[in-house]
């Protein structure tokens, strides 16, 4: 009998075991009611807590909502944080190849090890609440609600110093909300989820703005009128410290960088000049701005300025995997998770300042409940040519379907059809090797773009 290398090295062993547990934990977590559905409600959420103790209120929070940016903000504070020696816990979603990216322990994801017990710890007690909810007549315990509660008992578990915690949708009703945010941060509010949040951005806005705890600090990104409107009265009503860019802090230059940009920022309690921030676009400085003032407000409540070399250090290490990103560099391509008309301008921009390609090829799919004619009017100026595709995701736009209304909406690039992701990215990559000075843009969707990755470190061309 043949012998495996895990028979010879029981940590190899270890791992694998440990994968297969992860893999069973993710299966059950889809079984549940998915998180594209997600139930206004924060009654189940909050019993399982109750049950298991209330892990969410062993450490402190900062609470993260928002259109667009909240994954980047939050990555951006998490890794201040971390630079100042506190041992941070972030949630963020939806993850882009593992579901482990989604709970971060010390800015690494957590361990399966950690996971699979976890989560074991977690089951009579969604169990218990499944029953109870199955015979007042409601849904069981939904995929977000059973993540997020594994999440809070992860955190307890390591245990962590404080959680930077980011809303998967809205606010005031998202599972997230059972935690109390001694600081809630508002990135830039849009139109998006509009059959869940309201069909106005005053709506949405209050309705994320219901994350506002009693006397918490408040940090806002710049905001149209009526979206400040909400957070602005949402303050008032909870006797909180209201914090507006442009106002309180500020972005104050940015400069184009290798690898990156410099920036300089006004804070809520100091000033912060010449930062290295290793990401593209103006609007993740303006996101950067944003984390600082939030780290100011939770660690100093906003009085005292941070040090300049740790906040240095905690930004030339932060990371945004996913956004405008460079996958590959042979021929480049480019990935960003761009799926609505914000997002899609602000990498159009990005793309405009940061990078000098001839011609560029669009490599787009988008899911049904999106803006679809919105992106691509943002980006299919900047193509040559259009690869339409779909991701794997059940709530993809069907390629074929897309590509029609592509045809319609473009006139001026070339515009293909491609079933799957593999074969559009694979023509895309093809014709950009044939000219110097052309790039490929994967973007459209988060499924998207985790496929990408996938294909690029299976296929072994990932930079």
């Amino acid at each position: 009998m043949s012998r495996s290398k895990a028979d010879d090295d029981p940590e190899i062993g270890n791992n694998a075991l440990f994968q297969v547990q992860a893999d069973r934990v993710y299966a059950e977590l889809l079984a549940r009611v998915g998180e594209a559905n997600p139930q206004p409600r924060l009654g189940p959420t909050r019993r399982v807590a109750e049950l298991l103790g209330d892990p969410q209120r062993s450490y402190p929070v900062i609470h993260i909502t928002g259109t667009n940016g909240k994954t980047s903000t939050a990555r951006m504070a998490e890794s201040i944080l971390r630079a100042h020696g506190l041992r941070t816990g972030l949630m963020t979603s939806p993850h882009l190849v593992r579901m482990n990216e989604r709970i971060v322990i010390d800015g690494e994801p957590i361990g399966n090890e950690a996971l699979v017990a976890n989560w074991d710890d977690i089951q009579p007690y969604l169990r218990m609440v499944d029953s109870e909810l199955e015979a007042a007549g409601e849904l069981p315990v939904t995929f977000f609600e059973a993540l997020t509660v594994l999440a809070f008992a992860c955190f307890a578990d390591a245990p962590v110093d404080v959680v930077v915690l980011e809303v998967g949708m809205g606010g005031e009703w998202d599972s997230t909300n059972v935690a109390d945010g001694l600081v809630a941060v508002f990135t830039p509010i849009a139109l998006d989820h509009m059959h869940r949040l309201g069909s106005t951005i005053a709506q949405i806005a209050a309705t994320k703005a219901g994350i506002i705890k009693p006397a918490a600090s408040i940090v806002s990104a710049r905001q149209v009128p009526e979206a400040l409107a909400a957070i602005d009265r949402a303050a008032t009503l909870t006797e909180s410290s209201l914090a507006v860019e442009g106002d309180a802090f500020a972005l104050e230059s940015t400069t184009v960088a290798v690898g990156g940009q410099v920036i300089s920022v006004r804070g809520i309690a100091g000033r912060y000049p010449e930062l290295f921030l290793p990401l593209f676009g103006d609007h993740q400085a303006a996101n950067a701005a944003v984390a600082i003032a939030a780290v100011e407000s939770f660690l100093g409540g906003g009085s005292r300025a941070l040090d300049h070399d740790v906040l240095a250090e905690g930004l030339a290490t932060a990371t945004s995997p996913g956004r405008l990103q460079t996958l590959g560099t042979d021929p480049t391509v480019i990935i960003d998770a761009a799926h609505n008309p914000h997002g899609a301008r602000a990498l159009a921009a990005a793309l405009r300042t940061y990078f000098h390609f001839r011609e560029l090829v669009l490599v787009v799919g988008i899911l049904e409940d999106k803006d679809a004619r919105g992106i691509v009017d943002e980006l299919a100026p900047l193509a040559a040519r259009i690869h339409v595709t779909q991701s794997h995701s059940d709530r993809a736009i069907p390629a074929s379907e897309l590509a029609e209304k592509v045809e319609e909406w473009v006139h001026e690039a070339e515009r293909l059809e491609f079933d799957t992701l593999d074969s559009a990215l694979a023509e895309a990559r093809e014709w950009a090797g044939e000219s110097e000075g052309r790039a490929v843009l994967v973007t459209g969707s988060i499924t998207l773009i985790g496929e990408a990755i996938e294909l690029a470190t299976m296929q072994g061309w990932s930079r």
